[in-house]
């Protein structure tokens, strides 16, 4: 009797896995059928365009489309117009999404295979358009999955504007707005897909203005006071340091303003500095450096300076028991396929590129995983991942070989390329959020771990101190 119980049992359970794994399925079934509709949504937020702080309508497109699937929307957090929060249900686990949207200036592109502007002042070279969407896409998948099986718990979306420089995800979490997350997930546009460890550099940002006098550069030169001379002091010594610093440590700069005409000595400069390198503590050094450089460039040229902290991020804190999961969920999705039209227009890309040809295996494949990343680039995510347990994932929505923040990028971005792949990291984060859903030790194994990683005694500081956000950064 009690065998046959027993056998009952196994019966039931293996009916409801199989009920359970239908219902999912029938969820990535749906986020097939509305691809276009989010295809749609990303090109809207492509043609638009619009830069750090100041992403007004694609930041309202967003909203709308979790407001009119029954999320609740909380406008302008942390002090920043074009962030915001959306969220269902009630309840713990609380599991957020993050989404960006904001464009890099003087990027303009048309979507074709040769460079060609597209009249915009900027361009969606890092592919957020495709970010917020995905992330959008995944959110509702997650909410409707949840109410078909009345599940409890909050899926909360974060509409986090100003990730190029800006540091938007800093100001939320300073906010207090990850203090009830669970676990938090991310992905980005890419040309592989992969969910491995993650990598990024911590950052520290900051614009060097001097300020000099006028003077006829040659009438009466003696009585002008250079700025412009100001800045260059400061990138003679910065560049000089460069030799100094730890061989991670990466430096750059662009002259914002110099001056308007040769024979006008100029009375205002400005150069804007990144400092990077995969330490904050080291980042910090670096850029305290930096300011004692900016002060004796002015002290030797005769001018005043002053500066404004523009963006400070950390470094990225992986989480391997999350990782492996959305590996898992990324290798059960797969890559995409290209159409003839599409093979075609990658080729030309690839030919811009260097390449022969382009190699469709990197887009149909999904990398092998692995638990270390070497870091090159920055993101303000990494400020999310010291307040909660954070796991991110890539897409193929580039050309592969296309490196990020080129016209290559923007381009593709703008196709049925950047849309397909986009599509694959919707589905990948909608799994691995209805995994954690239903699985409770999986979610308390990742925060051991993330407790493990961060320290005991660790206290977050942010790299931008106690800054209001800087909202006309881009302006």
């Amino acid at each position: 009797m009690k065998n046959v119980l027993f056998a009952l049992a196994t019966v039931l359970v293996s009916f409801n896995s199989i009920s359970a794994q239908k219902k999912v399925d029938d969820v990535i079934d749906e986020l097939d059928k509305k691809s276009e509709t989010y295809g749609d949504i990303a090109q809207q937020i492509w043609n638009l365009a619009e830069m750090g702080y100041l992403e007004k309508e694609s930041s309202a497109l967003l909203q709308k489309t979790l407001s009119d699937e029954g999320f609740t929307i909380k406008k302008g957090v942390a002090g920043i117009p074009t962030a915001f929060t959306a969220e269902y249900g009630s309840g713990s686990p609380v599991i957020a999404i993050l989404g960006e949207y904001d464009a890099l200036p003087g990027l303009s592109q048309q979507a074709v295979p040769e460079k060609k502007s597209g009249g915009k002042a900027a361009g969606h070279a890092c592919g957020h358009h495709l970010f917020g969407t995905a992330s959008t896409a995944a959110a509702i998948s997650v909410k409707n999955w949840m109410k078909t099986n009345n599940v409890k718990g909050t899926i909360r979306f974060y509409g986090c504007p100003a990730e190029e420089g800006g540091s938007g995800k800093v100001y939320m979490v300073r906010e207090g707005l990850f203090n009830d997350v669970d676990i938090a997930l991310h992905w980005h546009p890419g040309a592989k897909n992969a969910a491995s460890a993650g990598a990024a550099l911590a950052n520290k940002s900051a614009k060097f203005r001097f300020y000099g006098v006028s003077a006829h550069a040659a009438g009466s030169p003696e009585k002008g006071r250079s700025a412009l001379d100001g800045v260059e002091a400061m990138n003679v010594m910065v560049n000089m340091m460069r030799e100094h610093v730890d061989e991670k440590a990466r430096i750059h700069y662009v002259i914002t303003s110099g001056g308007k005409a040769p024979n006008v000595v100029p009375d205002f400069a400005e150069v804007y500095y990144y400092a990077r390198h995969n330490k904050r503590d080291v980042v910090i050094d670096i850029f305290d450096r930096m300011v004692k450089a900016a002060e004796g460039a002015a002290l030797g040229t005769g001018t005043t300076m002053d500066y404004e902290m523009i963006g400070g991020t950390h470094e990225l804190l992986p989480n391997l028991t999350l990782q492996k999961l959305m590996h898992d969920n990324l290798s059960k999705i797969g890559g995409i396929s290209y159409t003839a039209e599409e093979k075609a227009f990658a080729d030309k890309i690839a030919a811009s590129l260097g390449y022969d040809e382009v190699n469709l295996n990197t887009a149909k494949n999904i990398q092998p995983y692995k638990t270390e990343a070497k870091a090159y680039g920055s993101t303000d995510v990494g400020d999310v991942s010291f307040s909660v347990p954070t796991v991110g994932m890539g897409a193929a929505t580039w050309v592969p070989g296309t490196p990020a923040h080129s016209w290559q990028a923007v381009a593709a971005g703008g196709t049925s390329i950047g849309n397909k792949g986009m599509m694959v990291a919707a589905k990948t984060l909608t799994l691995t959020a209805i995994d954690l859903f239903q699985n409770k030790a999986l979610v308390q194994k990742a925060k051991e771990e993330f407790l493990e990683r961060r320290g005991a005694d660790f206290e977050y500081i942010p790299l931008l101190g106690d800054r209001a956000p800087a909202l006309d950064y881009r302006k």
